[in-house]
């Protein structure tokens, strides 16, 4: 299998990862307006499925370090499955939330807030299961970024107050739930993989496996948390599986791509942990946040009726973002 054998070749996929996380959502603005996430939701899971099955089958099968993707798989521990499969189930909860959000609030409020809340207990957490790295410089980086967060909820509330239309705060509060679930998936995900990927440990998976066994977690759990989210939708009215087969090919084709997309992401990012260390892998991706930010304020003008100094606000918001996103990068 292919394995990351230098840390700033490590920081590089954790770029990609930041960029394909930061990317996913723009494909929910693509499709038609009358498709609704909920629909939207389930070819972006197929889409996470066949793109990790296809990393699975290359990258994860051919190169001279650790074990091929099939062996790998026949020798696995049920404990180590069980991990990565929960990663997957606790993931697909926190993000149908997260794309409910983004239907409510937009792409520049749902990230901030969400992303940036999974970032920090996600950085906590995967530090005390593997601490690599200064622990100032990363815990520095992740004070930068709460008030990263406070600055864009409070970008949000002022742009409720000048709106002529009542902007609901349901999508803020299903974002600061969907961010304190998301803290948790990558730990389980991580804690299914030997610790070194170039010495195969007996139960434990290579990170293809674990990513697969993952993205099996969320296509099956979505049968149940998506399913009960079409018949009580957070807004809107109610959708059946009729509306979702009725759907046209290019709204299937753009779910899975948006699922494909984070997959790539996904992938880079626990490929890149084995080198940079879990917490500083997933606290880096997280820079989605700053990508997602600028995608909702300067390319959809999430922000186009707010005023120069909430405008001003969020631009602080995106410097002290980089800033904290920087001083995790320099932690190691």
């Amino acid at each position: 299998m292919f394995i990351v054998q230098s840390y700033s070749f490590a920081i590089f996929l954790c770029v990609i990862t930041m960029f394909c996380w930061g990317s996913w959502a723009n494909t929910t603005k693509l499709s038609n307006k009358t498709w609704r996430f909920e629909l939207f939701y389930w070819d972006y899971g197929f889409g996470i499925l066949i793109a990790t099955l296809l990393i699975a089958f290359t990258l994860g099968s051919h190169g001279s370090g650790g074990r091929s993707f099939l062996d790998d798989i026949k020798q696995a521990d049920m404990s180590n499955m069980i991990s990565a499969f929960a990663g997957g189930v606790i993931f697909n909860l926190a993000n149908i939330l997260l794309v409910a959000a983004i239907a409510i609030a937009g792409m520049s409020v749902a990230f901030p807030v969400g992303i940036g809340i999974a970032l920090v207990l996600g950085v906590i957490v995967n530090y005390i299961a593997n601490p690599q790295g200064n622990p100032l410089l990363i815990f520095g980086g992740v004070a930068l970024i709460v008030l990263a967060i406070i600055l864009n909820a409070r970008a949000y509330q002022k742009l409720q107050t000048i709106s002529s239309e009542k902007v609901s705060k349901k999508g803020l509060i299903v974002a600061i739930i969907s961010g304190c679930l998301m803290g948790f998936f990558y730990k389980y995900v991580a804690g299914s993989m030997a610790a070194n990927f170039n010495i195969p440990e007996p139960g434990k998976f290579t990170p293809y496996t674990a990513l697969l066994i993952f993205a099996i977690g969320i296509v099956i759990s979505s049968f149940i948390f998506n399913s009960i989210q079409m018949k009580r939708p957070l807004t809107g009215t109610s959708v059946s599986f009729t509306d979702y087969f009725n759907g046209k090919f290019k709204d299937h084709v753009i779910g899975i791509l948006g699922g494909a997309i984070w997959s790539i992401g996904m992938s880079s990012s626990i490929i890149a942990s084995g080198k940079a260390g879990p917490a500083i892998s997933y606290g880096l991706g997280q820079g989605a946040t700053v990508v997602a930010a600028i995608w909702g304020i300067y390319v959809w003008k999430e922000f186009d009726k707010a005023s120069k100094n909430t405008k001003a606000l969020l631009n602080i918001m995106l410097f002290i973002y980089v800033a904290g996103l920087a001083l995790i990068i320099i932690s190691k």
